[in-house]
């Protein structure tokens, strides 16, 4: 497979040009800003999903590096299924937190991920800079968002999904989700 060859990749499909160059400045801009806003204790993740990971093993142990040999692995290898992979990338220091590896990326999943980021500077506030999958627009996420914020929202305001308040859409989802007041908000990277 070769994705740099992908006319997807070649000829994305973008809606509104200038939306798209402001979306992308927006993201670049904090991602230049990361290293600053972290010594003020606000950590930028950029966080994705890769599904269907091999698992695989070698099916025999490699033959050990002798003089003038390198290291020499058989081509059979055990098929242990797929998995997947929750990732979150501090952009200021470069290092994968909290990886979440199993074979399900729920919408339940993602905010385990998130909320396992979070653990790890719960006193600070974390900007995750994410695509625009409905799994990263959820319920779940938002009111995860609420408790984890300690937001004092009524019942009325946060609602039913499907029909009223923040989680009627997944557009009111989305805007909340982005509402830079929270100490946990979300930057969605723009659809093409």
């Amino acid at each position: 497979m070769e994705p740099h060859r992908s006319r997807y990749w070649l000829n994305p499909k973008i809606e509104d040009p200038d939306q798209f160059q402001e979306d992308v400045k927006v993201i670049s801009d904090l991602y230049q800003a990361a290293p600053a806003m972290a010594a003020e204790r606000v950590h930028i993740h950029s966080c994705d999903e890769m599904t269907g990971i091999q698992a695989l093993q070698h099916k025999h142990a490699a033959l050990p590096m002798k003089p003038g040999k390198v290291e020499r692995r058989a081509f059979e290898y055990i098929r242990h299924g797929t998995s997947g992979l929750i990732a979150s990338r501090n952009v200021a220091t470069g290092l994968i937190e909290a990886p979440l590896i199993q074979p399900t990326r729920t919408e339940k999943d993602f905010v385990t991920h998130i909320r396992n980021v979070v653990r790890q500077h719960p006193e600070d506030q974390h900007i995750f800079v994410t695509d625009q999958l409905n799994t990263h627009q959820s319920e779940a996420l938002v009111l995860f968002v609420i408790e984890q914020c300690g937001l004092k929202l009524s019942s009325d305001a946060v609602g039913v999904k499907g029909k009223s308040g923040i989680l009627k859409t997944m557009t009111s989802r989305k805007a909340f989700l982005q509402e830079e007041s929270h100490p946990i908000r979300f930057v969605y990277t723009p659809k093409h």
